[in-house]
């Protein structure tokens, strides 16, 4: 028996180191990777001062991570006002480009640039808008100052004065309400010098063209009320199709996304634009002001379509080249601004 009880339990035993050689052996803990940290030299591009040097800079932090270091030792200059480039005749870096991504070694220099005060572009475009819409008001009140006295605070014999008014109130009340609702601005802001420039254009032509719309002795279109109905459904058309286009470009980038779409027609006719040109929003910005122009038959406005036609030209070809340049598979079919022809 005791034989027999030692045969069992050399089998036994037997059995247990073969279950315990059979299991894995837990495996060595990994070791950990070694971060390789980045110093950047912050130049002045101007003087070639050397303003900071930031030590043990991860090399996932983005450009406006350096931008908010370097607002820390210079705290006027904020990221929005910083310009940073790789040599002072290269292009600006955008805030969310990756340190370890530019082309720098470990030791990274930026060039700065003071872009001076910046205002947001929503800003900028509230006050580009409200103005034209008070000064064309202040014309069509006739206040006191602007023409004769005897015209002072006195009313147009004319409809399409007032049918210019409206149409005109319109427009700039459209592009507020847009502004404030409708547009996602990607860029931040813009160097506060602009706005005298943007606004002055505005407002000026504004008042240029309310001056002779509003004035005493205007006369009204050639071909009359016929000539007058053809500017307005042509404005009206254009005015339901741009804010037709940037609603579908609204829907395109989700709120605080920064990733571009191609944009593409929708179920709403007006989008339809989309299949031959790459700014329909332009295309009928465009066709708002001629049909102002021929309801009104005001040289001035005529010139402020032409001078507008050609700036919108110069929008919608770069951004024509950045969709072709960005999307291999973008519509080879799309015009910039006019189908089939620019």
């Amino acid at each position: 028996m005791d034989v027999l009880a030692l045969e069992a339990k050399s089998v036994n035993g037997a059995d247990a180191e073969k279950k315990s050689s059979s299991r894995p052996k837990p495996k060595p803990p990994k070791k950990a990777k070694r971060i390789v940290y980045f110093e950047v030299e912050i130049v002045d591009s101007k003087t070639k001062e050397k303003l900071l040097l930031l030590d043990k800079v991860e090399p996932t932090a983005t450009v406006f991570d350096i931008k908010a270091l370097f607002q820390k030792s210079y705290p006027k200059w904020y990221p929005a006002r910083q310009s940073l480039r790789l040599d002072p005749k290269a292009r600006c870096l955008r805030d969310e480009e990756i340190l370890q991504t530019l082309p720098v070694g470990t030791t990274a220099s930026f060039y700065f640039s003071d872009l001076g005060p910046q205002l947001t572009w929503g800003t900028v475009f509230l006050a580009e808008c409200v103005g034209p819409l008070v000064i064309y008001l202040m014309f069509y009140f006739h206040l006191p100052f602007i023409y004769s006295p005897k015209y002072d605070f006195t009313s147009s014999k004319h409809w399409v004065v007032h049918l210019a008014c409206m149409c005109h109130s319109f427009h700039y009340i459209k592009r507020i309400l847009e502004t404030l609702f409708v547009h996602r601005i990607s860029h931040g802001t813009m160097p506060l010098r602009n706005i005298f420039k943007n606004c002055g254009y505005y407002w000026c032509t504004a008042a240029w063209m309310a001056y002779y719309i509003n004035h005493p002795l205007y006369t009204t279109p050639y071909y009359g009320q016929q000539q007058v109905n053809t500017g307005l459904y042509i404005f009206l058309f254009c005015q339901v199709g741009n804010f037709s286009i940037h609603v579908a470009l609204r829907n395109l980038k989700p709120p605080g996304s920064k990733i571009k779409k191609i944009p593409y027609p929708t179920k709403n006719p007006f989008t339809w634009m989309f299949w031959l040109v790459s700014c329909p929003n332009y295309t009928y910005e465009m066709g708002t002001w001629i049909g102002f122009t021929v309801m009104t038959q005001c040289v001035p406005v005529a010139f402020f379509t032409l001078v507008a036609f050609i700036q919108m030209t110069v929008w919608a070809k770069g951004k024509h080249c950045g969709y072709l340049k960005e999307f291999r598979d973008y519509p080879t079919l799309r015009s910039s601004i006019l189908p089939f022809i620019l």
